[in-house]
Parts: structure tokens; C-alpha cells; sequence
């Protein structure tokens, strides 16, 4: 974290932390310093009705009768006739559905005991330095760009007001304006940036105020700008309103967003999907944030783009800061490439993330997405940790969100969370409390939810009237919350099942509730309840673990949430949202469950909550950004590095009395047959081998010299290398990149094979070979959706001209065979995205559980056991007192190797040492020693010292082995 210290942070998101809303201060707001981490996209808890504000979607009025029958009846315990200090009046008085909603409980209590209610408008402004907790959605008076029109849910509220209403009128001479949290603002993000602290002691955000701005005149403009500098560290983006309305509300919310939660639509809403000409404002969008961005860079400068809104942003900065470290990370979910493709923008999209030098995602699960959404759509490398492009290499990482833990548990404590959980227990005794917090699209699957609480009540009908299901919704828009679908099941539920004390389903808009009354909904609720058919993190669970940490009650969580594929996470109570019927037994478990259970599950959670922190999601992110961009940077071109000059080193060789000689044998010293490979693969007994002359006799003069300690690195497998050996019997020999070792012969000439894989769990390789020839078990395995006809072939069968090579300790598909390679050639595109396909499949199905590393060619890759390589042989090597320079038996050697080599240092007692080939990890290892000289016969970037062509390299070894 000390590295990030010394750089500024640029955070680009759609809409900054704060906006600007024009007139004097608004009145204070109830305090809400030291909060968690809500979720992002949240509306926010402010109560509305405050004096000078005006909540976006203001409260019914009108008292439903059930309530006041309910306030009358003498059993049970009537909700105290004032509300806690610093609070707004009490929404959990008020059991009315979205439909038809109440007044509050205290305006009941008023008109039956005449008196009045307090004004929580009247409350104090938090202390000074109090840090104020951010959702997406602020019951402020800013007027939106972005607002809600009416829907079905709402209808009995106020009407939103128009986007004309709130432009600025440019007669006025003397404007006033201040400053409010951004309804809009990714309240998450904000959060996890503010609990690092002053760790990032310099930050920059970048977004747009959330608000129309056509008719604020320039000199507004200028002054809003200087002040967003100096008091918020920010810079706003200026969009005309028309460009950015249908950039966010076409493009991304019916466009991209369904994409990427797997909810294309079927007709006749496929037209606005797969037609919508709001790509255009949406690249113009990206493009004025670029040009943002650029005008504030400075050198040194890591730039952190976030979500779906800006996926073009990245490639935009590229092509403007070559240098720059861009950091991309998707919050929300990202689809398998059968889903993505269905984009008629799917290759810009795609080429604008890769622009980035790291891209983040919730989950493994997503990366593999975009991985191999990257390889079948633009045909490029996807690998296990990134995308190789030609010129350079893309980090993809998983950086799982989560919450501060530390302010959710400071505010815990606050005396109006304790009242408010005095006031609901009172209002709900003897019943049992189910929340749920989700926005009322489909995707939340609120729907679902309901109808499974109906099956509930069904099924269990002694739990009718003694449980109800308080659902706080957040705003969407009128088209997303029309296809949810939500009021008609839950006017449907009510129905049946309310009495004049008593409704099932109670429903509260975000901005009727402050934080300190959802953190007490939180702590008094019997279960959590979470049924989102796709979705990023659902942090409210985290927040709902931690307000639990006194009774422990469990958690009711959907498969499909990136939470639950975390094994923190799978202490819950796992439910498929689409089956009604499972979660209906779902609530039942979770209400009867014992205290002994549900503590020993809230453990696990709760352990996996402070670790997944939201600290650890900003430093790590940000770290891995910059070591990437820095590994980038370092990356020098071929054309950059100099020839290998002979004449510059052979008086360093001639001079030295102790030499250590590395060479690569396969495309270095000597060029495989690929028709003489393809003849050895799958074939029995000793494969036909021909050891080259040329190299075997430049390997045996260099032995000859007692000064030499020559050593061939090589991929082949031991009974390949043992006619090297014979051939060659001084020398030392690496076999299958590592995994066995030749050491130099004794005084008796004896040399045996040392295994460095001898404690390795070798049944890997049958799973690998399966996932080579026969693909469909792995598709079941990896819960394809839709699974192409073309993909039930092996990977062998539809790559034309392909084999497998089964070594004894590692295996290699070799997808191309023939001696040319061009770029533009139809089959070799599509040999190469099989490659790219049959990587990612054999990492995430067998690589973590292994322990595999995939090691990528031109023309093949191979798979063999991690941390074994030719690096970590010649690490062995290079040791005075290690195995292979003592006489030890093959058994003690073979456990020193298991134990020691792979942490091997750099200590050495040679005076010179060359090593020539192709693998960088050797090439990075021996450039840390002063005596070493490096050379590359690759013909990408490299960190060796030199490179030479690898047609050069024997005749270039001969003037060594010539010195007298």
C-alpha cells in the first residue's frame, strides 16, 4: 500500500460522489457520519419531506384502515408517539403495500391523541470531518438527469419532474449553488475508496454531476469546476443532456445491461436491443471522459475506470497516455461469450476494455467469461491470467468487493439503531421478520420472491400471521420496474392473506428509511433474504452478516449472486430463485433453524466478510495495477535490444576460470521435425529420435574444456534425451522443462535421472488428455448455457491437422503443423482460438485443483506441474552445496529438489555464466546475477540482454567453444 502513496488516483465513474444543486444549502440531514458500505446502485436512506427538500419518489398520504384499527388494538404494544432523536418518522409503522400506501404511524398517533409529531427535519448536521455514507439514489432536490417517470408501483406519488424543469435559467446574474451526495454515485465504490483513508492520500474523480447542465451558463461551469477541485477532488465531465439520456438510459440499461445478466429479450424488444442507435452517444459519452481524463493526467498517474458505463474508455486513454497505468473493473456481472456475442457492438466493447493493463472482476467465475468471450470473438490469446495481444499483455484478475466492515460495526453502536430496534420488536411482537433490500427489475428477481413467500404461506399455514416479509425497494426505471412485474403479486398475496392487523408483504421505498433504521431492520431480522437472478456482489448480504453478530440468524441467498461463489459464502442457505418450491422450504429451514446451526454458519460468513473488506478490494486492485503496468512497461521491444556481440563478451569467457553454459535444445540449438513429432505422438517403445550432429559436437567441445559446465534445457522427454546422453556424456541435461534432471556423470561416468516431480499427484494428466479429445464432460462440467454443436467434437478432431504429445510428466497439444503462419489465414485463426479454448478449459477445470501451469507457443502449449520449470532447475544448478553438484543417491536429490530448489536463491561460485534460449522466467532469474550473460532467440519482447536469430546461434556457440 506504501507504493500507492506516491501516485494520484484517478477514479473514473459515470457520476461523481457529489453533485451541484443550484439555490442556498439545503437543511441539515440527519446524521449518517462513519457509515459501511452500502450497496452500490442503493437509493438513499434520507427520509424525505425534510424541509427545503424534495424526495424523488415523495409518500403516499392517506392512512390505510388496517393501521388504525391496528393502532387501536389494545394487545399489542403501540409504537412510542415520538421518534428517536435525530431521526424521521417511523416507516415500519406503515404495513401498506406499494399500491396503496399509508401515512406513517405518527401521524396516526397524532390524529388519535391529538397532539403533534416531531419534525426530523429539525435535526442537527453531522459533526465536522463526519463522513457521510453514499448510495446511488439521495432523496436530495437535485433535479436529474436520469430521473424516474412514474410507474405502476409509485403511481400513488408524485409525479417526477420534467428534465426542462431543472435547467438553469440563464437571466440570472447572481447564482447560487451548493453541494449534495449524488444520488446516482456507485455508493459502494465511493465507500471502499473512503474507508482506505488517508492511505490514498491523493484521488481524483472524474464523472459527470447527475444532473442537466445545458443551461448552465460557462461562468457557472468554471465555478462549479474550480470548487469540485478544490473541496471534492473532483473534476466533472460536461455532456449535453440529450447525448447523455440516450447513452444511459437506452444503451446501457436496455442494451448492456440485460446483456450482461443474461436477460436478452425475446421479441418484439429485440429491436431496441440489437438496433439501438444510442451506441453512438454512448462512444461519445466515453470519448468526453477521455478527454477529461487526458487534460488532468500527470505522470505518475493510475487511472481506475469502472463498469459498464465506459467499457471504451480504456483503448480512448491508450491511444492518447501509451505509458499510463489504466485499471478497468466491472461491478456487475459479465455473461459467457454464447450471451455477449449476441452484441452488434460486441468487438468495439471488447477492444476498448483491452486497453486497460488490468481488468478486474468479481469473480473466476466472470473472468473466464471475458477470457473466453476475448478468444472466440477476437480470435486472440486468452490465457489463465490475461489476454496476450502482439504487442503486449492484459492482466485479467478477480478482486472481489466487499464492505467496511469497521464503520458498519461503529455505527451498530449509534443510540438511534437501538431504538429503532426497540421500536420494531414493539411493532412486530411475536412475529417473525424477513428482509429482503433489491431493486424492482427483473434481474433482482423480487417477483420470484414473492411468489416463493406466497408458496410459503401455503405450505406452511401456521405461519400465516406470523410472518411477514418487509421488502425495501429501490428505484428503476418505469420500463424495468413494469417488467418486473412486482405489484401484481404482491396485491395478489395481500389479497389473500392480509387481515385488518395483519399483511404478509410490507413494502418501503429506500428514501423512506435513514441508515439507522436499516441498519436496525438489519439486526432485528429473523432471516435475509436475497433472490437476484444474476448479479455482480450482493453486498447487503455482507452488511446483513454483520449486523447479526448478536443473534446469528441465517442467510437466505441465491445461487446466482457473485457472493455465493465464494466458499466464505456457502454457509448460507443456498436457494435456485426460479424454483419457488425449494425456497419456500428455504424460509421454512432458516425460521426454524437452531442457534447451535446458525452460529456455526454465521461464523464462516463472518470470517469471510472481514477478509473480503472493502480496504482489500481498493489496495489490491490498485497494487496489481501498477505492478502490472510497471511488468508492461519493462517489456522491451526485440528491435530495441541489441544484437549479441561476441566480440563485447569472449574476453569475459576467456578470462574466467569457472563457466556455466545454458542452452535451450528445441529452437535454439536445433529445430524439430514437425513431421517426425507428429510420427512420435501416441507411438509405444522408443520413439524415433535423431540427435543433430552439428549441436552434439559443439556440445562436446564446450565439455571439453574442464573450466565448462555445459547444460541442455529441453522440453523432450527422457528416453529422447537419453540419445543425447550417450552421445554426449559430459554434459547435463534438463528434461520436460524441468521435471527431470541429468546431473553431470560422476568420476565413474555414472549419471542417473533425478525426478523433481516424484511427489507430484500425477493423475492430472488423464483428466488433461480427456479434455483434449473428449470436450463434452468438461462442458457439462463448466455449466455451459448453450453449448455450439461444433464444440461436442475434440479439440483434436475439429482442429485439423492437431495432435497430443503425452510426455511422462507433462502434455502438449501442438494445434499447427505446418510451417507457415499467416495472421490472416482461415485456419489458422481458427487453430488458434481452439488453443486459445483448450487453455482455459484445462485451467479452470483441473488447474487450481492441481496445481497446473500452462506454458504457451507459437504453435503449441504445454501443460505440466506448477512451480516447476527450467528457471527453477538451473536454480538447482546454480547452488554450491545443492544436489546436482554433489554426490548424492537420485532418491536424496530427488528430495532436496521437492523441498528447496523451488525456493532456491541466486548464490553462486561461477565467474561467468551464458545462458541462450527462449524461456524468460530463466532469462529474469539469471539477470540478477552479476557474472550472467543473457540472450533471446525469441522474436517477442524479452528482458534478456541480447538476441540473436536462432539460425545464428551454433555458428555464433563455435567461436566460444574455439578458444585455446
Amino acid at each position: 500500500m506504501s507504493s500507492l502513496r506516491h501516485h494520484r488516483i484517478i477514479i473514473a465513474s459515470l457520476f461523481l460522489p457529489n453533485t451541484t444543486v443550484l439555490g442556498d444549502s439545503a437543511p441539515a440531514s440527519p446524521n449518517e457520519s462513519a457509515l459501511g458500505s452500502f450497496v452500490p446502485s442503493t437509493p438513499s436512506l434520507l427520509t424525505p419531506g425534510t424541509p427545503g427538500r424534495q424526495p424523488l419518489l415523495p409518500k403516499a398520504t392517506g392512512p390505510l384502515k388496517s393501521i388504525v384499527e391496528d393502532l387501536k388494538d389494545k394487545s399489542r404494544h403501540p409504537t412510542p408517539s415520538i421518534t428517536p432523536r435525530a431521526e424521521a418518522a417511523n416507516p415500519f409503522s406503515r404495513i401498506g403495500s406499494s399500491i396503496s400506501g399509508p401515512e406513517s404511524l405518527l401521524d396516526a398517533l397524532a390524529k388519535l391523541n391529538g397532539t403533534k409529531t416531531i419534525n426530523a427535519g429539525s435535526s442537527t448536521s453531522p459533526p465536522n470531518g463526519a463522513r457521510n455514507f453514499q448510495t446511488t439514489h439521495h432523496g436530495s432536490n437535485a433535479h436529474t438527469r436520469v430521473q424516474r417517470r412514474s410507474s405502476r408501483s409509485s403511481a400513488h406519488r408524485a409525479a417526477s419532474r420534467s428534465l426542462s424543469s431543472s435547467r438553469h435559467d440563464p437571466g440570472h446574474h447572481s447564482i447560487k449553488w451548493h453541494f449534495e451526495n449524488n444520488p446516482h454515485c456507485n455508493g459502494g465504490l465511493k465507500n471502499a475508496i473512503e474507508s482506505v483513508g488517508d492511505r490514498l492520500r491523493r484521488k481524483l474523480w472524474v464523472g459527470t454531476l447527475g444532473t442537466n447542465t445545458d443551461g448552465f451558463r460557462e461562468s457557472l461551469r468554471r465555478n462549479i469546476e474550480w470548487r469540485m477541485r478544490e473541496e471534492r477532488e473532483s473534476v466533472p465531465v460536461w455532456i449535453p443532456d440529450s447525448d447523455f439520456a440516450s447513452c444511459y438510459d437506452e444503451f446501457c440499461h436496455q442494451v448492456l445491461w440485460p446483456a450482461l445478466h443474461y436477460a436478452v429479450p425475446d421479441a418484439p424488444k429485440t429491436k431496441a436491443f440489437y438496433e439501438s442507435a444510442a451506441y453512438k452517444q454512448y462512444v461519445a459519452v466515453n470519448q468526453r471522459f477521455a478527454d477529461t481524463i487526458a487534460s488532468a493526467y500527470v505522470e505518475g498517474d493510475i487511472i481506475w475506470v469502472n463498469d459498464y458505463h465506459l467499457m471504451l474508455l480504456p483503448t480512448m486513454l491508450r491511444e492518447r497516455l501509451p505509458n499510463a497505468a489504466i485499471g478497468f473493473f466491472m461491478h456487475v456481472a459479465f455473461p459467457s461469450s454464447e450471451i455477449f456475442r449476441c452484441l452488434s457492438v460486441r468487438e468495439p466493447l471488447l477492444k476498448g476494455v483491452l486497453g486497460a493493463d488490468l481488468i478486474g472482476f468479481q469473480t473466476a467465475n466472470y473472468a473466464r467469461h471475458f477470457r473466453q468471450t476475448v478468444s472466440r470473438i477476437l480470435t486472440a490469446e486468452a490465457l489463465p491470467k490475461g489476454i496476450q495481444l502482439d504487442d503486449r499483455f492484459i492482466d485479467v484478475g478477480v478482486f472481489p468487493m466487499g464492505i467496511d466492515v469497521s464503520s458498519i460495526t461503529a455505527k451498530k453502536q449509534d443510540a438511534e439503531v437501538t431504538e429503532w430496534m426497540k421500536s420494531l420488536r414493539q411493532r412486530y411482537a411475536g412475529m417473525k421478520i424477513i428482509v429482503g433490500r433489491d431493486k424492482l427489475d427483473v434481474i433482482q428477481g423480487v417477483r420470484h420472491k414473492i411468489q416463493a413467500f406466497e408458496a410459503f404461506l401455503d405450505k406452511y399455514p401456521e405461519y400465516q400471521g406470523k410472518v411477514v416479509l418487509i421488502q425495501v425497494a429501490l428505484q428503476t426505471t418505469e420500463e424495468n420496474e413494469a417488467q418486473g412485474g412486482v405489484a401484481d403479486v404482491v396485491s395478489h398475496l395481500n389479497s389473500r392473506f392480509s387481515t385488518l392487523t395483519y399483511q404478509p408483504v410490507v413494502f418501503l421505498h429506500t428514501q423512506d428509511l435513514t441508515f439507522s433504521q436499516y441498519l436496525a431492520l438489519l439486526t432485528v431480522a429473523d432471516a435475509f433474504m436475497v433472490t437476484s437472478l444474476r448479479e455482480g456482489m450482493a453486498l447487503r448480504a455482507h452488511e446483513f452478516v454483520e449486523c447479526q453478530e448478536q443473534r446469528h440468524r441465517p442467510l437466505i441467498l441465491s445461487e446466482f449472486t457473485g457472493s455465493y461463489s465464494y466458499s466464505g459464502f456457502r454457509s448460507c442457505i443456498p436457494i435456485n430463485p426460479w424454483d419457488k418450491r425449494s425456497t419456500a422450504k428455504a424460509i421454512h429451514q432458516a425460521l426454524i433453524m437452531s442457534n447451535e446451526e446458525a452460529t456455526s454458519r454465521w461464523e464462516d460468513l463472518h470470517n469471510h466478510v472481514v477478509t473480503q473488506s472493502a480496504q482489500a478490494f481498493v489496495t489490491s486492485f490498485l497494487v496489481r495495477c501498477l505492478r502490472s503496468n510497471i511488468e508492461h512497461m519493462q517489456s522491451v521491444d526485440p528491435a530495441d535490444i541489441a544484437t549479441f556481440d561476441v566480440a563485447r563478451v569472449l574476453p569475459r569467457y576467456r578470462h574466467s576460470q569457472k563457466r556455466l553454459l545454458l542452452f535451450d535444445f528445441e529452437g535454439t540449438i536445433w529445430t524439430r521435425d514437425i513431421i517426425t513429432i507428429a510420427r512420435n505422438a501416441g507411438a509405444t517403445g522408443t520413439p524415433e529420435f535423431e540427435a543433430p550432429e552439428e549441436a552434439i559436437k559443439l556440445l562436446n567441445r564446450l565439455a571439453e574444456d574442464p573450466r565448462n559446465q555445459v547444460w541442455l534445457l529441453s522440453g523432450l522427454t527422457k528416453k529422447m534425451l537419453d540419445v543425447v546422453a550417450e552421445k554426449a556424456p559430459t554434459i547435463g541435461i534438463v528434461a520436460e522443462n524441468g521435471c527431470f534432471i541429468k546431473p553431470l556423470p560422476d568420476r565413474d561416468g555414472n549419471s542417473a535421472w533425478i525426478s523433481v516431480v516424484a511427489n507430484f499427484n500425477m493423475t492430472w494428466k488423464a483428466a488433461c488428455m480427456e479434455i483434449l479429445q473428449y470436450v463434452c464432460p468438461v462442458l457439462f462440467r463448466m455449466r455451459i448455457d448453450r453449448v455450439p454443436e461444433s464444440a461436442c467434437l475434440q479439440f483434436t478432431e475439429r482442429t485439423p491437422g492437431s495432435f497430443v504429445e503425452e510426455r511422462e510428466a507433462s502434455v502438449v497439444w501442438r494445434f499447427w503443423t505446418q510451417k507457415e503462419t499467416d495472421e490472416h489465414n482461415a485456419d489458422w485463426q481458427w487453430a488458434h482460438r481452439q488453443a486459445a479454448e483448450a487453455q482455459n478449459h484445462i485451467f479452470d477445470s483441473i488447474g487450481e485443483r492441481y496445481g497446473l501451469r500452462i506454458i504457451p507457443g507459437s504453435t503449441s502449449f504445454l501443460v505440466l506441474p506448477n512451480n516447476i520449470s527450467r528457471s527453477t532447475a538451473v536454480g538447482a544448478i546454480l547452488q554450491p552445496g545443492g544436489p546436482l553438484r554433489t554426490q548424492l543417491t537420485a532418491r536424496a536429490a530427488a528430495a532436496w529438489l521437492s523441498s528447496e530448489a523451488m525456493e532456491a536463491d541466486n548464490a553462486t561460485d561461477f565467474d561467468f555464466v551464458l545462458g541462450v534460449g527462449k524461456d524468460e522466467r530463466l532469462m529474469r532469474r539469471l539477470n540478477e546475477l552479476d557474472n550472467a550473460e543473457t540472450c533471446s532467440t525469441s522474436s517477442k519482447g524479452t528482458d534478456a540482454k541480447w538476441k540473436l536469430d536462432p539460425e545464428q546461434v551454433v555458428p555464433t556457440l563455435w567461436r566460444f567453444a574455439d578458444v585455446k
